[in-house]
């Protein structure tokens, strides 16, 4: 299961149009336009699926496994992430998308909300032993953001979080509980994330911080909309299947963890580009108060995956109306103190920082192309146009240093150089016919 290489965002080089529209959104920098056709570096990709979201031509998309992959277990569980819930305006209870999910095919489910009260009350026991010195804490529920951390602010990497997230916890509880009640053996159960996003399907077949995932696959919202929409029109309001707490659910909504976790002193921001802009804040320690950041790659939160069905502002809604139908106890008091000690719930590995913008390992070197990248970026126009195929001059001269272009590829260079060849051939031709 376990792919170093994995990625779920891919590109369909036949769809793509080269429009530079992904090129200009990519967080990271991961995207090139070479040959008429995007490229991505995969060491640079968070897959926070940006790209998916913006392209017009429909050429990126998400790899998700099949709805039919689950049949390779005797028994299937399915893990619905609470922003599931969201995707059905006239839903009134979490219960009735449980019953849908079993109508379908999966023998017994187990709610991801659960799983958020469980990391809900860990993270709370967690922070008691941290010292105020390494605050903020930051949030690991979200694997683009701590992607993006590994690539873009490695200093931060100590502040993550290091509690397992809710998708995990779910599945160690899922498949120990069934595998008790039914008297199974675990490698004949498989448990499967409904998943909002592409960053979930590449966590469980690239884990960060742990070295496999309790999860044996992701299938994408947008596959199972269609099936689980036409199986709720014939279950009852409520089957008393959900057991989570609507602090477990909020989780689905941008604020809903920081609001369970840490109420006070803490931040949630949505969206990777505003995310972007507080992580700069905290490296530069412009943010001394702040205990505890939830971040979320997607606007809005998990309901504004790339693989949602529903509009964003509408499913935050349908979530918020759930949760006060749920249990309102706060998971310090539902969730038994045994499930601290029952379940591995902390990662297992350091979190290391992602080396892809390093420019050499040797610091020496490294330096010296830096003032190389300098010197060149001043000869750049700055329009940061794209149409080099590097999203801005600053990444053009970058991959000028590192091999990969010439600053012929450079439009406004060129034109420049072939004024300066006409004018001379102008000239030359006059002084032959003299």
């Amino acid at each position: 299961m376990n792919d170093k290489r994995f990625h779920s965002v891919r590109l369909d080089k036949e769809k793509c149009k080269a429009c530079t529209n992904c090129l200009r959104r990519c967080p990271t920098e991961a995207i090139r336009v070479r040959g008429g056709r995007a490229h991505i570096i995969d060491e640079r990709c968070i897959d926070c699926g940006e790209c998916i979201r913006v392209c017009e031509y429909h050429a990126k998309y998400a790899q998700t496994d099949p709805l039919a992959s689950i049949n390779r277990f005797k028994y299937k569980i399915a893990l619905p992430a609470p922003s599931l819930y969201g995707q059905f305006k006239q839903l009134v209870s979490p219960s009735q998308v449980l019953e849908g999910l079993l109508r379908i095919g999966f023998d017994d489910v187990y709610e991801v909300a659960e799983g958020a009260d469980i990391v809900t009350r860990a993270i709370r026991e967690r922070m008691r032993n941290i010292d105020r010195d390494d605050y903020p804490i930051i949030s690991s529920a979200c694997p683009a953001i701590v992607r993006l951390i590994r690539v873009r602010f490695p200093d931060l990497i100590p502040h993550i979080i290091d509690v397992r997230q809710p998708m995990e916890v779910a599945a160690m509880v899922a498949k120990r509980e069934f595998c008790k009640k039914h008297d199974v053996q675990p490698e004949d159960v498989g448990c499967f994330f409904i998943t909002p996003c592409a960053a979930k399907m590449t966590a469980i077949r690239n884990p960060i911080g742990h070295e496999t995932s309790a999860v044996d696959g992701a299938i994408s919202m947008l596959e199972i909309y269609g099936l689980l929409s036409s199986q709720l029109k014939k279950i009852p309001v409520d089957t008393g299947l959900a057991k989570a707490t609507s602090h477990g659910v909020g989780w689905a909504n941008a604020g809903g963890e920081a609001s369970a976790v840490c109420p006070e002193h803490s931040m949630s921001v949505d969206g990777i580009e505003n995310v972007i802009r507080v992580l700069e804040e905290i490296e530069n320690d412009k943010l001394p108060d702040l205990v505890f950041f939830e971040g979320s790659a997607c606007t809005g939160g998990c309901v504004g995956g790339p693989l949602t069905f529903e509009n964003n502002y509408i499913a935050r809604g349908v979530v918020r109306d759930l949760m006060h139908g749920c249990d309102i106890t706060h998971p310090d008091e539902k969730v038994d103190v045994s499930y601290l000690n029952k379940y591995h719930l902390l990662l297992d590995k350091s979190i290391t920082a992602n080396k892809a913008m390093r420019l050499d390992d040797d610091i020496v070197e490294a330096m010296r192309k830096i003032e190389q990248m300098e010197e060149i970026t001043a000869r750049l126009p700055g329009y940061d146009c794209g149409s080099c195929g590097s999203p801005t001059c600053k990444t053009f001269a970058e991959d000028i240093v590192r091999g990969f272009a010439t600053e012929m590829d450079c439009i406004h260079i060129l034109k420049e150089k072939l004024k300066v060849m006409a004018q001379q051939m102008v000239e030359l031709a006059k002084t032959t016919r003299e």
